[in-house]
């Protein structure tokens, strides 16, 4: 299958999960995040075309009082068997994404995403007091 992911995937370092909000029910949890969509591992196999209401629960406190809970309408554009053979990765694509859920994403992708740093080791920067400053990077 070809990528055609117009942005980066960028792996998420907090325990995020996510929910099918009709039917109240865990579909996974977060593994990265895109402005577009997301790739979920879950338990459960799902059916790739499906539209679904997801509701992500990132457990952040993120600035200016924003939400940490995005409801939005995403449509299920694949599932495969994860490596772990009790999981399955489950590819979402983001039908509407308003910009107050845009602007929650890229708060969250600032703050929560790993990122590497010059000597080539994965690092996870956490911008809080008196760590360093992953813009500066």
């Amino acid at each position: 299958m070809d990528e055609q992911r117009k942005e980066t995937r960028k792996k998420l370092m907090a325990f995020t999960p996510v929910y099918d909000s009709n039917q109240n029910t865990l579909l996974g949890y977060v593994e990265d995040l895109t402005l577009s969509g997301i790739l979920v591992i879950g338990e459960n196999q799902v059916e790739a075309n499906n539209e679904r209401n997801l509701r992500i629960d990132f457990p952040i406190v993120l600035p200016d009082a924003m939400s940490a809970q995005i409801t939005l309408p995403a449509r299920v554009v694949w599932c495969r068997p994860d490596k772990s053979p009790q999981y399955f990765n489950i590819g979402f694509e983001f039908i509407e994404v308003k910009p107050e859920h845009e602007k929650i994403f890229r708060a969250i992708l600032k703050k929560y995403q790993f990122r590497h740093d010059f000597s080539g080791a994965l690092t996870f920067w956490d911008s809080q007091p008196g760590k360093p400053d992953s813009s500066a990077h």
